[in-house]
């Protein structure tokens, strides 16, 4: 982390602190001068680090116009919170002046009445607009658009592009091109900014703009999105409809976002949490969400409690058995998370398909055997020296060999299943897992020792 990363953090530790301190102290006037210093997504960040009662004291004293900015930076379960306790009015007044993507993001969240007296200060134009970007899944292309794009037809000389931008007199942010399109609005190419100011002016649109960018689908999941402008090095891009009329655009500031989503969601979802969990949410609240987890992993831990079980006679009559299971289970548990983590990521950059999964199966199968036979004469080794016991350490050896193995294949071949279940696996595949890893290591050592030792 470098020099730059750690000063920010820092920073923020800092701010929320002097926050918190002012708050406690009913200190009107610090907590004004340091909100003022803010950027809405750095208030955002420092609301989400203090408790219900506290953003609702320091609501009160955020910049009239950074309010919708701040709610819509805010994390899904925090922002509700904050709304359920402000009145209609508050939220009116926050709301008025957004963006039409950005409103459409935080809407749905809002008490009917709110939305109903929203919708009537829109004029139609505006509430169509909100509409067009409502009617798509909020994780898609469409649900990602901005409808603030700059369009140009092709007929046009670039003097009348000029005298259109002049006219127009502010070009939205993060804009490196010109869409461009047809009298009906279908979408024809882009007219890059570069090209724009090289050329001469009586030359038209259509003999330099760019003909070969494809405007992408509206219902484009948002995730195939960030793998496209990552891939092409985009910095925005067209949304088109089934009939490629261009709807709108999507930037790039839009797919950091998506990047990070998707990156806190996989981090969560490890230990079932999601990444709008919300810190300071009620204790009732939070508890009831992680009690469903932690009853799946009991349930899991209770199924290889009992494979154990069954050799309690086998365990009884060699106690090193019981010293050594644990080694067993795992390495079986982090050599399988080792190729869950890397097939999940691979789903997530779209690079598994149907013509290489099975090459990959077999790649990791011979990373877990290989893997297996140098840490099975290692463990081996080691039980020699502990116990002076060739068959037990034979034992042991073949158990993590195969244990490794299995858990390649399960490390693989869970994700793709979950996947097809319309499952996460970034949610509950490590569960499965695990579950799979210990129960079979267990079985294969404790039922090696049975036949063997015993």
């Amino acid at each position: 982390m470098n020099t730059d990363t750690i000063n920010e953090k820092e920073e923020d530790v800092n701010i929320i602190a002097e926050l918190t301190k002012a708050v406690s102290e009913n200190d009107a006037s610090q907590i004004e001068n340091l909100l003022a210093d803010l950027h809405p997504a750095e208030i955002a960040h420092a609301l989400e680090a203090l408790t219900g009662q506290q953003r609702e004291l320091i609501w009160p004293f955020i910049p009239a116009e950074y309010e919708g900015e701040v709610l819509l930076h805010l994390n899904d379960e925090a922002r509700s919170a904050l709304i359920d306790k402000l009145d209609a009015e508050s939220l009116v007044a926050a709301t008025e002046g957004m963006d039409t993507d950005d409103l459409a993001d935080i809407l749905p969240e809002m008490p009917q009445n709110v939305i109903q007296e929203l919708l009537l200060t829109m004029e139609y134009q505006d509430r169509e607009r909100l509409r067009s970007v409502l009617a798509y899944a909020e994780d898609s292309a469409g649900g990602l658009m901005d409808l603030d794009a700059v369009m140009v037809r092709a007929d046009i000389s670039l003097d009348v592009v000029f005298r259109f931008l002049r006219r127009r007199g502010e070009i939205p942010a993060t804009t490196d091109s010109l869409f461009v399109v047809d009298r009906d609005g279908v979408f024809k190419g882009i007219l890059p900014f570069n090209d724009l100011l090289t050329n001469d002016t009586d030359t038209l649109v259509g003999d330099i703009m760019n003909a070969d960018i494809e405007g992408i689908p509206a219902d484009m999941p948002a995730q195939d999105v960030a793998n496209l402008f990552e891939r092409r090095d985009l910095v925005t891009a067209p949304v088109v409809d089934e009939n490629n009329k261009l709807l709108g655009r999507i930037t790039i500031d839009d797919v950091v976002d998506v990047i990070r989503d998707k990156a806190d969601h996989s981090f969560m979802g490890t230990a079932g949490l999601t990444e709008e969990e919300d810190l300071f949410a009620p204790v009732i609240k939070s508890t009831r969400r992680r009690l469903v987890w932690l009853g799946v992993n009991l349930i899991t831990a209770i199924l290889a409690s009992w494979v154990i079980r069954q050799f309690d006679g086998t365990i009884d009559k060699l106690v090193a058995l019981a010293v050594l299971m644990p080694i067993v289970a795992s390495m079986g548990g982090i050599a399988g998370s080792q190729t869950l983590t890397l097939v999940i990521r691979a789903m997530a950059l779209g690079h598994i398909s149907k013509t290489n999964a099975k090459r990959l199966l077999f790649k990791e199968i011979g990373v877990g055997l290989w893997n297996g036979i140098i840490w099975a004469i290692v463990v081996a080794a080691i039980a020699e020296l502990w116990y002076n016991n060739l068959n037990l350490s034979i034992v042991i050896g073949v158990a993590i060999i195969v244990n490794l193995i299995v858990a390649a294949i399960a490390g693989a071949i869970i994700p793709l299943l979950l996947k097809r279940m319309n499952i996460d696996p970034a949610l509950s595949g490590s569960v499965v897992l695990t579950t799979i890893t210990d129960v079979l290591g267990f079985f294969v050592f404790l039922g090696l020792a049975a036949l063997f030792l015993v």
